[in-house]
């Protein structure tokens, strides 16, 4: 079944199904689909481009706005963002911005588009720790600008959560290697295997630089104390990065109960049906009306036929995999005995050995500035945790970074 895990959910457009679904856009003159994207990516212009079969033009603005336009328009939750804004909502069912752009993107690489050009060095250097989303873009936007760009990643790969922990039938391996050798071929460095704090001193770096964004994202899976010693019990981002690294080679029981509601679980249980395990329940705290999985990843949960329990809270455990249940507004129990029990229930971000405090999981300060010349992007700032907003992070970390070192 890892093959199924390996095939993109998604069916690709073809070039006249592209080109239909484009001249359905109205061509709005202030489009509100635009002015919904967090990443400032402007599918109303590289829409109509396309509509006006200018695919070429659709790549160059597409990649000009998002250096990692082909993963966003795998990933992005585009029924919260730009889809939402899309003035045929009101009339029938509004356009798949996330199909069109993803063509796009598959065009230009068919192409071999080198849309983005290395710029003449201006002398300054800026070091990044994390290459997730937020550190690729803010890497990419400042090596445009002139700057000496060094990424330092503990992992042997660059990506962050984009490489262990989106599952690959949303998100293939090779999409992102493609992404990453675009923002290399900028001039970017990408030191791996490096733990800042352990394998090099954060001083140094600091010293070396002339500033350090720090863009950590949350790969760190919470528990819940009533599953510390449990045997049965795993944490989902841990789980996701094994069956990613083993491209879906893994062992999977017949009976596997997930915990928790959010995107990450709603990854982990159609991940779990397409390895073939008969029987996945995912019993989640909030109730359907409060959901916090995207529309269309809960849907793709459904589909797959995953048993969603909605308004649960976990009481007690006992032997054999059992997990107790009481609902949060009726005086319902429940029951669940099972082979593995997944725990989909939060990231927290491991800033050990830096100098950054956090609250509530984000950093306490205005902004992109934390102090000095620290600078932060990524899960540890404000706003949603999502992809699309990583990369507007990263943006405007860029931005705040070029304006404190004198650019205009």
């Amino acid at each position: 079944m890892s093959k199924n895990y390996l095939q993109e959910h998604e069916e690709a457009y073809t070039p006249r199904l592209v080109m239909e679904e484009a001249s359905r856009c109205l061509l709005c003159l202030d489009a509100p689909c635009s002015k919904s994207c967090p990443a400032g990516t402007d599918p109303a212009k590289f829409i109509r481009s396309v509509r006006f079969k200018n695919v070429k033009g659709a790549a160059e603005t597409i990649r000009i706005n998002n250096v990692l336009g082909s993963i966003c328009a795998r990933v992005c939750p585009t029924e919260r963002y730009c889809q939402a804004g899309c003035s045929r909502c009101g009339i029938d069912k509004p356009i798949d911005i996330g199909r069109i752009q993803r063509y796009v993107t598959d065009y230009e690489d068919a192409l071999k588009m080198d849309i983005l050009e290395p710029a003449a060095k201006n002398g300054k250097k800026v070091a990044i720790i994390g290459s997730g989303p937020s550190g690729l873009t803010a890497a990419s936007e400042l090596a445009l600008l002139g700057y000496q760009v060094k990424i330092y990643e503990k992992e042997n790969k660059a990506g962050g959560y984009l490489r262990y922990g989106i599952p690959s039938y949303r998100l293939p391996n090779e999409i992102i290697d493609k992404e990453i050798a675009r923002i290399v071929k900028l001039g970017v460095d990408i030191v791996l295997n490096t733990k800042v704090g352990e394998d090099i001193s954060f001083d140094n770096i600091k010293k070396d630089n002339d500033a350090v964004i720090l863009a950590i994202g949350n790969n760190k899976g919470k528990s819940l104390p009533l599953f510390d010693n449990n045997s049965k019990a795993v944490l989902a981002v841990d789980w996701l990065k094994k069956v990613k690294e083993r491209k879906g080679k893994v062992k999977i029981p017949d009976n596997v109960l997930v915990i928790g509601g959010g995107d990450v679980a709603m990854d982990v249980v159609t991940t779990l049906k397409k390895l073939g395990c008969l029987y996945v329940s995912d019993v989640v705290y909030e109730t359907f009306q409060e959901f916090k999985a995207s529309k269309k990843e809960l849907e793709m949960a459904q589909k797959e036929g995953v048993t969603i329990i909605d308004g649960y809270v976990p009481v007690a455990t006992g032997r054999g995999g059992i997990v107790k249940f009481k609902h949060r507004y009726l005086p319902h129990e429940l029951k669940i005995k099972a082979d593995l029990i997944i725990l989909a229930v939060g990231q927290y971000s491991d800033v050990e050995n830096l100098p950054i405090k956090l609250e509530k999981g984000e950093v306490d300060a205005d902004g992109n500035h934390y102090k000095d010349n620290i600078f932060f992007a990524g899960d540890i700032g404000h706003g949603e945790k999502t992809v699309v907003y990583s990369v507007k992070l990263g943006k405007e970390v860029a931005k705040a970074v070029d304006e404190y070192l004198g650019g205009k």
